[in-house]
């Protein structure tokens, strides 16, 4: 898989949920919600710290998706890849790069050697194209939730996997 297998632009063709029924529309609105905290390896507090994992347990868990007290932990700052998909394939549904909305966490690697190290919730770009949010601890000017368009290249930057979140309609 490349992240030419990835749709260059899908529209959120979800609105806000109503009756306790989570959309891709509302994991996209609360992932933006996180934007600009900082990188902190294993946290998971929103303006204060989170990392890439602790983003989409974050999102999940403000979301009701899974309980508060939800968590993995014990990671590596570079995950083992293998870990990191079995992991992703026992709490989330794997889905087809092809099939990547908004809503959906992406999971990519930027070593082919070690395998899937990273992850972001797809987001939708105002003037066209997939987004990712996601906790990266080598922005510039310091590690920090941000969003970038997905169709920009990026060094080494391989789509690896995608999933649905579990409860999101």
């Amino acid at each position: 898989m490349t992240s030419g297998d990835i749709p260059s632009y899908a529209p959120l063709d979800s609105a806000p949920g109503e009756n306790g029924i989570v959309t891709r529309h509302d994991v996209v609105k609360e992932a933006r919600e996180w934007l600009h905290t900082p990188y902190r390896h294993q946290h998971r507090a929103k303006g204060y710290g989170v990392d890439c994992v602790g983003l989409v347990i974050g999102v999940a868990r403000n979301l009701g998706l899974v309980p508060p007290t939800f968590d993995v932990n014990g990671y590596a700052a570079t995950p083992d890849g293998k870990t990191m998909l079995a992991t992703c394939d026992r709490f989330m549904d794997r889905i087809a790069l092809h099939l990547l909305r908004p809503g959906n966490v992406l999971v990519y690697e930027f070593d082919a050697r070690l395998g899937p190290q990273h992850m972001g919730i797809v987001g939708d770009h105002m003037e066209g194209g997939l987004t990712v949010i996601q906790a990266l601890s080598t922005t510039p000017g310091g590690g920090r939730v941000i969003e970038w368009n997905i169709a920009r290249p990026r060094k080494n930057w391989r789509a690896s996997a995608a999933y649905a979140l579990r409860g999101v309609r």
